[in-house]
């Protein structure tokens, strides 16, 4: 059964509806350091859409994941690319001259070029500000909380959080602060928003690790079995550890695709 989604290619064209571009920050320019901009299939200038803002996984040989913002996937699939602008933020290696394909690289430049970009972009291309979501796969589902949710700045711009394969506190890493106490304080700073936890395991992030918090946010937790949606190995998918899911059609997709719509009919969370 082939995908019924297919992410499109990353191109150093103009920005247009329906196309995925690279670009480069006033502030990064001459490195390699880039974002990638999607304006969906529907975009009209003059018009608001909410925004997905995207942190893609470490780059990893056995499932494929080659760790750059051009492969990210989970964006363009829960929203099939339509309705929402797509952004796959870079992760900014130390030395500032290129995007970190594994781990943080520069962690303070890679939540400052967020907290630059997002509000560029959004001014530029009718991002909604009031309706904004970051997403993450495996790195980018720790990021999510771990760049995310740095401070209160950066955490004040999301609607809701959604990721899948892995949570920052779920265990510790080889990097500062990955420890569970540091991860409960950022993830507070989400303050009773909504996030949703997809991944093999999910329901058991949060019976081992996040029972005992669940007033932190309005917590949804969906556990995708990516060896029955796939038949593994299949095409691109090598391993059930994959940001790919949601470009087959699914029950799986469906609510994931539904807990989106249901978050975007709310109000936006008051800041304090």
């Amino acid at each position: 059964m082939p995908l019924d989604l297919v992410t499109p290619a990353m191109t150093d064209e103009a920005p247009a509806p329906g196309r995925r571009v690279r670009q480069t920050a006033p502030e990064y320019r001459g490195t390699d350091v880039h974002h990638a901009l999607y304006l969906p299939t529907d975009w009209q200038p003059g018009h608001k859409y909410p925004v997905i803002v995207e942190y893609t996984g470490n780059k990893w040989e056995p499932c494929k994941s080659t760790g750059k913002v051009e492969d990210a996937n989970l964006g363009y699939g829960i929203s099939g690319g339509r309705g929402f602008i797509w952004v796959s933020m870079p992760y900014i290696e130390k030395g500032k001259k290129e995007n970190a394909v594994t781990w943080w690289g520069d962690k303070q430049a890679t939540v400052n070029y967020c907290k630059t970009n997002l509000p560029r972009i959004c001014e530029k291309f009718g991002g909604d500000p009031h309706n904004i979501f970051i997403c993450g796969f495996s790195r980018g589902a720790i990021g999510t909380s771990y760049i995310g949710l740095a401070d209160d700045e950066i955490a004040a711009y999301w609607k809701g959080i959604f990721t899948h394969d892995h949570s920052d506190g779920e265990r510790n890493w080889d990097y500062p602060e990955s420890d569970r106490a540091s991860a409960l304080t950022r993830l507070a700073r989400i303050a009773g928003r909504p996030v949703l936890i997809c991944g093999l395991n999910a329901t058991n992030v949060r019976d081992q690790y996040l029972k005992a918090h669940l007033d932190l946010a309005q917590f949804t937790f969906l556990n995708v079995p990516t060896d029955q949606i796939f038949n593994i190995p299949e095409g691109n998918i090598v391993h059930p550890h994959t940001d790919l899911w949601m470009h087959r059609e699914s029950a799986y997709r469906k609510r994931a695709r539904a807990w989106l719509e249901s978050v975007l009919k709310e109000t936006r969370y008051a800041q304090g």
